[in-house]
């Protein structure tokens, strides 16, 4: 068996409990000389459009060199905030007993595709201990592109793996649509906003209440 598992990671492994949004506005700041006063809509979309969006709300037009730098910024952020986020957010219920589960299992790889840029999601997951089982080489992230489905093509080349040897586990219907898009299965958590009524309607494969049953999950990931 070989199969490579897509971990989406804000709402679906770690919830930052108002961090991340903390940090953000330090960073648009830091990277604009802007302070935030507004955030475009974050819900499953990545972090060049949050960026791009938000700026525009602050009447501020952005290329790709501003996004690096508040790219930067906000990886940089999270390292000084490490021990805030530690003590404010935390690892959702199930997410490293599964992680761990799944890294015994012979053939299978986990990675992540995510709207975080690759530094943060790394400092993220780290933070709460579930850094370990990731192979972060073949995942996608914020900086990498703006659409979910692009982000996970793009994992699957970078795996070598087909679409079929694949699962993403996401809290979004964006999360949702863009491995569909990419026929890629989906298995969804209503652990975010989103409601399990919300993700069965974007067409998820299985819809699950959060990540505790970890003998089950497993056993949907690698079935």
């Amino acid at each position: 068996m070989t199969r490579l598992v897509l971990w989406d990671i804000d709402h679906t492994l770690i919830d930052t409990r108002g961090v991340g949004r903390q940090l953000s506005a330090a960073a648009f700041e830091q990277a604009t000389g802007v302070p935030l006063r507004e955030q475009a809509t974050i819900d499953g979309i990545t972090e060049q459009v949050i960026f791009r969006e938000t700026a525009r709300l602050h009447g501020i037009t952005t290329g790709r060199a501003d996004f690096e730098r508040f790219a930067s910024a906000l990886a940089e952020q999270h390292v000084k905030q490490a021990a805030e986020l530690g003590e404010r957010g935390h690892a959702l219920e199930g997410a490293a007993a599964v992680l761990h589960a799944l890294a015994e299992v012979p053939g299978v790889r986990q990675t992540v595709v995510t709207g975080n840029v690759k530094a943060v999601a790394r400092t993220k997951l780290a933070v709460f201990g579930l850094d370990g089982p990731i192979d972060w080489a073949i995942g996608a992230y914020g900086e990498d592109g703006e659409a979910r489905a692009d982000l996970v093509r793009l994992a699957l080349s970078r795996a070598s793996a087909d679409p079929s040897e694949a699962v993403l586990i996401g809290d979004t219907p964006a999360d949702v649509e863009g491995a569909l898009s990419a026929d890629v299965k989906v298995i969804a958590v209503a652990t975010g906003r989103s409601t399990a009524t919300d993700l069965h309607a974007a067409g998820a494969d299985h819809v699950l209440p959060d990540l505790s049953a970890t003998e089950s999950l497993v056993g949907l990931i690698t079935g």
